[in-house]
């Protein structure tokens, strides 16, 4: 009898983890990192050049869109450095102006895919690493 419990309860453990995973496939976000790092000067006080490099990920909800991405890198990157050259010292070494960039950048890059594709792709720009000096 225990046997039979212990089947029922292992056979309804699998069947829910599988409809579980069937719903939750139904958006799949997929990650599109810009190789290499990107490096930039930003606006500094004094003699001393000040420079950012950071390591940028987009998540996107779809392979098409993914796609879209991988096309359009290029001008993506282009538009995060253009914005991390315009940043002011402070800002860039603080906490609250990182994420003020961070989410300059999402959304540029976002208005810049609108232009190029009709779409807004871009559900989150992610820092995965961020130096200064």
């Amino acid at each position: 009898m225990k046997f039979v419990h212990s089947l029922l309860l292992c056979c309804s453990l699998f069947f829910s983890s599988l409809a579980y995973s069937q719903e939750a496939g139904t958006s799949s976000y997929a990650y599109f990192g810009f190789e290499p790092d990107i490096i930039t000067n930003y606006i500094s006080t004094g003699k001393k050049l000040g420079y950012v490099r950071i390591t940028a990920e987009v998540m996107v909800e779809s392979q098409s869109a993914l796609s879209s991405i991988e096309h359009h890198a290029p001008l993506i990157r282009d538009a995060i450095i253009e914005i991390l050259g315009h940043q002011r010292e402070e800002d860039i070494k603080s906490l609250k102006g990182r994420e003020e960039i961070r989410v300059l950048c999402q959304e540029a890059v976002n208005d810049l895919l609108v232009q190029e594709t009709g779409k807004k792709l871009v559900s989150k720009l992610l820092f995965t690493k961020y130096l200064y000096q």
